[in-house]
């Protein structure tokens, strides 16, 4: 890993990548979506503070374990903009997504344990079809493969996101 001298205060995109071991197409997304910033050169380079290695630590940390880059954002807003994230912020923000990620893996659990069913029907219709079908409510009045079924009178069907039972 390339070394840079401490009295660098400011990094290329290059020794950001190098350091960070994200691509740089990352950091111009990064920064496209507020998590980064950076200021440009008289030649309209991007030059990065130092503190920005750990601020792309921590939004590369957090979405390996499934934060969205908008909840990432709205997490890193809450700091100064020169201060990093330390680890007490990683302690307070982990409790917060804790919850969030538990109810994610709920439902993961109950798709992946409703999955063989769906296999099974093959149509996404049928009686035995939990996922897009609960209840095989469209069993009354259609047959075959409809997601999105015509109906005569205006009825609600819910869908597998709303369904309790699944």
């Amino acid at each position: 890993m390339p070394q840079i001298p401490e009295k660098v205060h400011e990094l290329t995109v290059g020794q950001l990548s190098a350091r960070s071991g994200a691509a740089v197409s990352a950091l111009h997304f990064y920064e496209s979506k507020g998590l980064i910033s950076s200021r440009r050169t008289s030649g309209n380079q991007r030059r990065y503070s130092r503190d920005v290695l750990r601020r792309v630590a921590f939004v590369r940390a957090a979405q390996r374990v499934g934060i969205p880059l908008a909840t990432i954002r709205d997490a890193l807003a809450e700091l100064p903009e020169e201060r990093t994230p330390n680890r007490e912020d990683w302690a307070r923000l982990s409790e917060t997504w804790r919850s969030e990620l538990d109810e994610r893996i709920k439902q993961l659990n109950r798709l992946r344990n409703h999955l063989t069913d769906c296999i099974g029907c093959g149509c996404l219709s049928l009686e035995t079809c939990v996922l897009s079908n609960p209840d095989d409510i469209s069993g009354d009045h259609l047959t075959g493969s409809r997601l999105l079924p015509e109906r005569k009178k205006k009825r609600a069907v819910p869908d597998a996101a709303s369904c309790e039972t699944c």
